[in-house]
């Protein structure tokens, strides 16, 4: 796992190299952002939903039997805006699209096309993992908003069918206990994952050796690798945002 660390930094290093030569096509960026994220943006959204909804389900009640129902809008915001939204959202992404950006670069791997575009005087690292990046980097922090509104109404909509909360009270308390900073550092967290899905992913594609098997192999254990620095990455910032300062 350190060494893939090390050649995902070393992939990163060359594709930042070739993002700032001016290479980049921006139909290229805008086919891959509606890949990674257009594409993932229904799964991502439900599985957000689905989330809060079952978090208020569950503490709705018990904030309604000490008398704090007012305090369940706030309590799921700060939930789902400073971890449910974006790791939900990450994650459903990586499933969905990383394993995608995997098993495309690793088809173009063991057929021969990466070697091509080595002929061509091209660099295939920063060819086909820059519009990815990109488009990663961009996006996913627009679906992470998207869904923690989502989550925010599911949330609303089930306080008041299980236990009568207003939706005005909802949102009072919403506003109440949540702040920019927290919006800020999701969006933050949503940039970087963004950064993390498309190269890990690609990384683990681009390493792939064999025929078809070794295309198989390497989707799965880029949905593992992703997964595992998805949440390294949550903790990192976490750690930064919520310990230290």
């Amino acid at each position: 796992m350190i060494s893939f660390l090390g050649l995902c930094i070393q992939n990163l290093i060359q594709t930042i190299k070739y993002i700032l030569g001016g290479n980049v096509k921006r139909d290229s960026v805008m086919a891959r952002a509606a890949m990674i994220s257009y594409d993932s943006l229904p799964i991502a959204l439900s599985i957000v939903f689905i989330a809060a909804v079952v978090i208020a389900l569950q503490v709705s009640k018990q904030f309604l039997m000490t008398g704090a129902e007012s305090y369940v809008g706030g309590f799921l915001a700060i939930a789902l805006v400073r971890e449910l939204a974006p790791g939900f959202a990450a994650l459903a992404i990586s499933a969905r699209a990383g394993t995608a950006v995997s098993a495309e670069i690793a088809n173009m791997k063991v057929t021969s096309q990466v070697d091509a575009l080595k002929t061509l005087k091209v660099d295939p690292v920063g060819y086909y993992f820059a519009p990815r990046i990109i488009a990663g980097a961009i996006t996913i922090p627009m679906v992470v908003v998207l869904a923690e509104l989502f989550g925010i109404l599911g949330g609303m909509i089930v306080s008041y069918f299980a236990i009568g909360l207003h939706p005005n009270r909802y949102m009072s308390s919403v506003w109440l206990w949540l702040n920019t900073r927290d919006i800020y550092i999701s969006i933050f967290k949503g940039f970087l994952f963004g950064i993390v899905i498309p190269l890990v992913c690609a990384t683990q594609g681009y390493k792939t050796k064999g025929g078809a098997k070794g295309v198989g192999i390497s989707t799965t254990q880029a949905a593992i690798k992703a997964t595992v620095f998805l949440l390294m990455t949550d903790l990192i910032v976490t750690f930064i945002f919520y310990v230290i300062n």
